[in-house]
């Protein structure tokens, strides 16, 4: 059926996410003026993709991780310990995760590619849910990444600033990226934010900070007009895939 599901950790993804830092990188200036990107993430994927980017010969100031309370990765860029702790429901939901799965490919580039150190390290990570990183690899982390937190409160007043100061409403996810990006010290080297979703998808977030809901694109208003369609089923495979095939086929 040529189904497949395509979430963070999909290189594919990944690949596709390299993209758009070339392109907004190109329309400030780039190859010959370096851009600063802030990426709200949890599961290192996009910020990661930026990685790549800069692999590829993107000339980059600086990749901004910003995270919401759910701060592990900015702790381990601020401390050099990877240590989990319990996860905390926020208003930027996609970002409430303690163990990020692409940082294992961060701490690969970090270690200067050495796999056995990487394998070493991850397995220990899995069975303490704690890893000191050593001193080298720590060094590298931080020559690319900086990193910040952003509680619901900065978020929520983050949303609230760049509407009134612009008239654009934004996301959560993105409020903790703005929100991180005035942490940047002062340099001549432009920030972009990385908007990863739409505002009207947490509308009483938005409603909070702004007093008032995001507006509906048209098309998904025409969409939440319909009547809505579902089939209950068992938890049996091969009736979900008589299911499935039944209704391609037609």
């Amino acid at each position: 059926m040529k189904l497949s599901g395509v979430n963070s950790i999909n290189w594919g993804r990944i690949v596709a996410q390299i993209v758009y830092y070339f392109k907004a990188a190109a329309q400030l200036g780039a190859p010959t003026r370096k851009t600063t990107f802030t990426v709200p993430t949890g599961n290192f994927g996009d910020i990661f993709a930026g990685y790549g980017a800069y692999r590829m010969g993107l000339p980059m100031e600086r990749l901004v991780i910003a995270a919401n309370s759910n701060d592990i990765l900015a702790r381990t860029v601020d401390t050099g310990r990877y240590e989990v702790g319990s996860v905390t429901p926020t208003a930027s939901p996609s970002m409430d995760i303690q163990v990020a799965s692409n940082f294992e490919r961060a701490l690969f580039e970090a270690s200067g590619r050495d796999s056995a150190w990487t394998a070493a390290a991850m397995a220990d990570f899995a069975r303490s849910r704690r890893l000191v990183l050593p001193p080298a690899v720590l060094e590298q982390l931080r020559a690319r990444y900086s990193a910040f937190s952003c509680d619901d409160a900065q978020t929520l007043e983050t949303i609230a600033q760049v509407a009134a100061e612009t008239g654009q409403v934004i996301d959560p996810h993105t409020a903790v990226a703005a929100c991180a990006a005035r942490h940047i010290p002062a340099s001549p080297a432009p920030v972009v934010v990385l908007s990863t979703a739409h505002p009207a998808k947490f509308p009483d977030a938005v409603a909070r900070a702004t007093g008032r809901p995001p507006v509906l694109p048209e098309g998904l208003k025409r969409v939440m007009d319909r009547p809505e369609r579902l089939d209950v089923l068992p938890n049996d495979r091969t009736l979900i895939r008589h299911f499935i095939s039944s209704r391609l086929a037609g």
